[in-house]
């Protein structure tokens, strides 16, 4: 994780600030939270602490009702940009193949030397 995420996902902003810059009640906050939309982490103290991709993710929400979008359809928007990124996940944990590899280094050369498919066969169908 680069280091700009890893500060922005630091749980560090108790309810109060996030209430100040979200203009979101600490019930609208909560109700998001028994909701599965944000998961705030919890200090020692069991209080709520905020990162600032959760106010990111408060403020996306509040976007999304202004758009006129219910609950029910956040809450999918959500699943599924967790379900993309998950398949993205995997993939990149998928060991490529040596059929993959060749191909890769094959569009490689191609781009590189200004050649493609097209131009191949077109020189190999002309009669010298």
């Amino acid at each position: 994780m680069k280091e700009k995420e890893l500060r922005r996902s630091q749980a560090v902003l108790p309810i109060g600030t996030v209430m100040k810059l979200t203009k979101l009640s600490a019930r609208q906050i909560r109700y998001y939270e028994e909701q599965e939309l944000v998961k705030p982490q919890r200090n020692e103290g069991n209080r709520r602490m905020y990162s600032l991709n959760d106010i990111d993710r408060l403020l996306e929400i509040k976007d999304y009702l202004d758009e006129g979008i219910n609950m029910a359809g956040i809450k999918h928007i959500y699943e599924e940009k967790e379900r993309k990124q998950a398949e993205k996940q995997a993939q990149l944990q998928k060991p490529l193949t040596d059929a993959d590899v060749r191909r890769i280094l094959r569009d490689e050369f191609m781009s590189i030397g200004g050649l493609s498919k097209q131009s191949l066969s077109f020189k190999h169908n002309r009669n010298f």
